[in-house]
């Protein structure tokens, strides 16, 4: 089922490891021009352009984009006890991974008189996408609003796909988990429509522009998230799911098949890769993720991303191969069933999230590990990190000199403006030492 690429004997440099690395055909930069058009038409129609890319895109015209507070109020009373105890875990355990990731604010003396103030200051308000094309993700709602609490954020709209099955609404479980957290501005909306809504706002909803949009979603939102970066902060390019798994001879072949099924249900466009440097392994657990397709509950669409151009085996020489691949592959979610894996844990610096051992499958990070399932795919992981308070944040350093550090520092302003050409910037500083009035006080 899987399609095998052989890269032993081949020279690893990073261009020939991506030249031959699986990739999708379908991509943010493919679909730009035509998710720039969508932004645009919600920027200059609103709630009509939202009503019919609905129609046109999700599960049909909702009753109303603005859910009523009463209706997500209700969702969260009516969610079912073993769904509320699932939830409230993984609330728990991400609010605790959320919290270890604050800074305290740190003061640096440079001199008597001279510091400077690091501090962390929450944004004002945020628009958090939860998809809901192919799957209910009551789990990202989670995802995206815990650590934008824990940062601070006082302001949370969410916004989620109708659902065709619920008459255009949404999803009465992701509304339960926004109810849950006390999230009660919720659209339904999807796609890059929504995320051009959060963005920009819409007049006739009263959706007031946030300051930053987060969350996962088909490749669509993510070329929509880059279209708006720059008039928002974004978190990253969570596009389609992906998972690489580096395993050895001793790793067994149907949890590895196992584990590349459970991201291949996601999406059609999922992409599921194997990176190994034994030829037994790789077609035990090829036989293996044939056999399991064939009688998991989305087969269709786990054949269909399983046997496309994104998915495939990677064989390789030895376990420096394996970790030259990954880097360079920078996988949304990276598994490694190796024995002793923690000396190659400590290479594989590019990926979204690593899960070390049999014992931590991708799924647990899905739902329950404490970690965040919002990460970085299509190569992103290189230089975008997955979702933590950090992108709720913004960091602001306060200057606090008195007169007699200024006055230490004059020289060095002087002659750093004047090699500039920028001789105005000098001679601010030797006003406070030059006025008929003598010295400012500090």
């Amino acid at each position: 089922m899987l399609r095998t690429i052989d890269l032993r004997g081949s020279a690893l440099d990073a261009a020939t490891i991506r030249a031959a690395l699986p990739r999708p055909v379908d991509d943010p930069g493919s679909v730009q021009s035509d998710v720039v058009a969508l932004i645009e038409d919600v920027r200059t129609r609103g709630e009509a352009a939202l009503l019919e890319q609905a129609d046109r895109f999700d599960g049909g015209r909702p009753p109303a984009i603005r859910v009523p507070i009463a209706d997500v109020v209700a969702a969260e009373q009516a969610l079912p006890p073993d769904i509320r105890s699932a939830l409230e875990t993984t609330i728990e355990r991400v609010r605790a991974a959320s919290r270890a990731q604050l800074s305290e604010p740190t003061t640096t003396r440079l001199g008597d008189g001279a510091s400077i103030l690091q501090r962390w200051l929450p944004v004002r308000r945020v628009g958090l996408y939860v998809p809901g094309g192919r799957a209910v993700y009551p789990s990202s709602v989670v995802m995206n609003v815990v650590p934008a609490q824990v940062a601070g954020v006082r302001a949370i709209a969410l916004a989620t796909p109708a659902q065709r099955d619920q008459g255009g609404r949404a999803h009465p479980v992701v509304l339960g988990a926004a109810g849950l957290l006390g999230v009660h501005e919720v659209y339904v909306m999807g796609g890059a429509g929504a995320v051009g809504a959060l963005a920009h706002g819409v007049p006739g909803l009263d959706l007031q522009p946030v300051d930053v949009v987060t969350g996962p979603g088909n490749v669509y939102v993510a070329a929509a998230k880059r279209a708006v970066a720059g008039v928002v902060g974004i978190d990253s390019e969570a596009g389609p799911t992906e998972i690489l798994v580096i395993a050895d001879d001793a790793a067994d072949p149907e949890l590895v098949a196992a584990d590349l099924i459970s991201q291949a249900e996601h999406d059609v466009l999922a992409a599921a890769v194997l990176v190994t440097d034994s030829p037994r392994l790789a077609a035990a657990v090829d036989e293996a993720v044939a056999r399991r397709a064939a009688l998991t509950f989305h087969a269709d669409r786990v054949r269909t991303a399983l046997t496309a151009r994104q998915s495939g085996i990677l064989l390789v020489d030895d376990r420096a191969a394996a970790v030259a691949v990954s880097n360079a592959y920078a996988p949304e979610h990276l598994e490694v069933q190796t024995v002793d894996p923690w000396p190659l844990v400590a290479e594989l610096t590019e990926a979204g999230a690593v899960f070390v051992g049999a014992g931590t499958p991708v799924s647990l990070g899905d739902y329950a590990a404490g970690s965040n399932h919002v990460l970085p795919t299509g190569g992103t992981a290189r230089f975008a990190a997955g979702l933590s308070v950090r992108p709720f944040l913004r960091q602001q350093q306060v200057v606090d000199y008195s007169l007699e550090a200024l006055r230490a520092a004059r020289p060095v302003v002087r002659a750093l403006a004047d090699a500039e050409g920028l001789p105005a910037h000098g001679d601010a500083v030797d006003a406070r030492f030059s006025s008929p009035s003598g010295p400012h006080p500090s």
